[in-house]
């Protein structure tokens, strides 16, 4: 990767670290689920409102690293309007590229921003903690996810 891209996403990081989007709690009865990260102290709370299958509405808050962070702003922005099945697969191929940095079928847009962490071991399990709580907000589960537990 050039420099040049380097720096876009690394400023989609940092922007989205200073102003998350849909930051916030969501009313009930949204889905809730926690995650924490114990290696680096990061806390996520994901809320989601369905209508049906669909992700009407998709909110977080949180404390921890500007990755952590950035992941779960952009993460809502992303799964919004989709179905269960559709926020599924988006986790897995936002995984995939997180954990090997590898792109599958593209367009991915600005998720693409956090195909850089696949060189940080270490940051990994900060930028999916968000994803991996958005799968336990879906399936109404109510025991906090770790990244201990949920590995990229």
């Amino acid at each position: 990767m050039d420099n040049g891209l380097e720096d876009l996403y690394q400023e989609v990081i940092l922007d989205h670290n200073r102003s998350p989007r849909n930051y916030g709690a969501l009313p009930l009865p949204a889905r809730v689920a926690r995650g924490r990260n114990p290696l680096c102290g990061d806390l996520v709370v994901v809320y989601v409102a369905m209508q049906g299958e669909t992700i009407e509405k998709v909110t977080f808050e949180g404390s921890g690293c500007a990755i952590s962070r950035a992941s779960a702003s952009l993460l809502t922005e992303v799964v919004k309007g989709l179905t269960r099945a559709e926020a599924r697969a988006m986790v897995d191929r936002v995984r995939r590229l997180m954990t090997t940095g590898e792109e599958p079928g593209g367009g991915l847009g600005k998720l693409s921003a956090l195909g850089g962490v696949h060189r940080f071991p270490g940051r990994v399990k900060c930028a999916t903690l968000a994803w991996h709580a958005l799968l336990a907000a879906l399936d109404q589960r109510e025991e906090p996810v770790t990244t201990e537990a949920a590995t990229g």
